[in-house]
């Protein structure tokens, strides 16, 4: 995992756990070099930071991972994901493309210009994409070789209000949304997030859950959850400081974990 030290990091957890909480977008940081091709000044960048940033859902990982009774691994982005949004694709399938929101984005979330029109995304996608992607495929099959299957759980949060980037967010916005995926979500994973979170939603307002290509359709021993919770049940919109809830998110991600564990 070389390619990109300072891009992401995999907290190893128990070796007898197949559990990897993926957090793919809590961090704000972007590098200078990366700063330079965005066109949003300062200020407009922060507010942005604070509407796209799953803020402190990297805590909410790290109260689950040491409450759990098996400690999960943790593969945790560390840039924005307005550097590279690993749960992209970086061509024509990704249907978030239609508003300016691929591997690598090119509007905010009001639709605004973020990045010089015609601007290249292929040296963010090599230098930040390709080698997350990889790592997290070599974490993936890394749990498949030491317990024979592999789970994992996306950590994220979205706001309590529709933002106009929001191609689906006309639906119900629940305390916590459980995004699912036909092939990898089994029955018995999508109850034990219903037991562990309370109040809960299918695929709203928004749907899926991130599995490497790799293994995408073909091996059902991977699972995967996207566990996204709405934002003013643990912290002030947008973008400030976490409250009470993030430990009791924590404990229930915990259980989760737990569950998935067994």
């Amino acid at each position: 995992m070389n390619d990109a030290p300072d891009s992401f990091e995999l907290l190893p957890g128990d070796g007898r756990s197949p559990v990897i909480l993926h957090v793919p977008h809590s961090a704000r940081e972007t590098p200078d070099a990366v700063r330079a091709g965005i066109v949003l000044g300062d200020e407009e960048l922060a507010r942005e930071l604070d509407l796209i940033t799953d803020a402190h859902t990297d805590r909410i990982a790290e109260a689950a991972a040491g409450s759990a009774g098996l400690t999960p691994w943790r593969f945790v982005n560390r840039l924005s994901r307005l550097v590279a949004d690993p749960e992209r694709f970086p061509d024509e399938r990704e249907e978030m493309l239609a508003v300016g929101m691929g591997a690598v984005y090119t509007r905010t979330t009001h639709g605004d210009a973020l990045r010089p029109e015609g601007a290249d995304a292929a040296p963010l996608v090599q230098r930040y994409f390709e080698p997350y992607a990889r790592a997290m495929t070599e974490a993936v099959a890394d749990r498949l070789d030491a317990t024979g299957r592999a789970v994992i759980i996306d950590v994220h949060s979205y706001p309590s209000r529709r933002l106009p980037y929001e191609l689906h967010g006309e639906g119900p916005r629940p305390p916590v949304c459980l995004g699912t995926d036909s092939f990898h979500t089994p029955p018995a994973l999508l109850n034990a997030a219903r037991e562990a979170f309370g109040e809960t939603q299918l695929d709203t307002p928004f749907a899926g859950a991130y599995v490497p290509l790799e293994f995408h359709g073909t091996r059902p021993e991977v699972s995967a959850l996207m566990v996204e919770i709405r934002r003013d049940t643990y912290m002030t919109e947008p973008g400030g400081p976490a409250g009470p809830g993030l430990e009791r998110l924590g404990a229930a991600l915990a259980r989760l974990v737990d569950a998935a564990s067994r």
